[in-house]
């Protein structure tokens, strides 16, 4: 049933920020994404025409339901919990702004909103890495101790720093197979249902993936 909701006009300003404000993660490797299950077609459709209708009430119910899982799916790409949030909260704006861009006929606000976060995350792992390169955070790391626990540490980060630029800098086919199967933890199966390509395709794809990463890491002195 709809809500009686007045329907909300280009110039209005979105729903109190509270109702987008997400959670933050303090661990600095961030958990796998905890998937929220997925609303039956009635249920997706009716949140639908109220997110249309203007009902904040319906931006407070996605809220509770996909902000966690949104702020995961950012960190897993950013490595940074702040910046995850703030993409999170971003995606759920948008989402109040703009709820006729999605189709409930086409697929689950679940996936919907993970492939907005994703990009966006690409886009902010991008703009830092522009401003800040390796070398800039390895000289950041090894100025924090001196202890060989440490340099342990240097290195993961390092490493983990370049796979991230490597993933944003692959040819799109092959970003998104990998951003699904590693960012998100999907299957072969679920990788080709989501990209709508054979299963065979999906393996070729992160295989060749992996390929170029590999090279990426050992041009850059890291050992695979």
């Amino acid at each position: 049933m709809l809500s009686a909701a007045a329907p909300r006009g280009a110039d209005d300003p979105p729903a109190d920020a509270s109702l987008v404000r997400v959670p933050t993660r303090s661990a600095a490797s961030p958990a796998p994404p905890p998937r929220p299950a997925d609303l039956t077609a009635e249920q997706l459709r009716d949140l639908h025409a109220r997110l249309a209708a203007g009902d904040a009430q319906a931006l407070t119910d996605v809220h509770a339901r996909y902000a966690r899982y949104l702020v995961a799916v950012a960190a897993r790409i950013t490595a940074d919990p702040e910046a995850a949030a703030e993409i999170a909260q971003d995606v759920l704006v948008h989402l109040w702004e703009h709820p006729l861009r999605f189709d409930p006929d086409r697929g689950s606000l679940r996936a919907y909103l993970a492939v907005i976060t994703r990009r966006r995350a690409i886009d902010w792992l991008r703009r830092e890495n522009a401003r800040r390169p390796s070398d800039a955070l390895a000289r950041e790391l090894a100025a924090r101790s001196d202890s060989p626990a440490a340099d342990t540490e240097v290195l993961a980060e390092i490493t983990a720093a370049i796979v991230r630029r490597g993933v944003a800098e692959l040819p799109t086919m092959l970003r998104e197979t990998v951003e699904l199967a590693f960012f998100d933890e999907c299957t072969y199966r679920e990788v080709a249902t989501r990209l709508t390509i054979p299963e065979g395709t999906a393996k070729s794809r992160i295989r060749a993936a992996l390929r170029k990463l590999a090279v990426r890491l050992e041009r850059e002195g890291v050992r695979v």
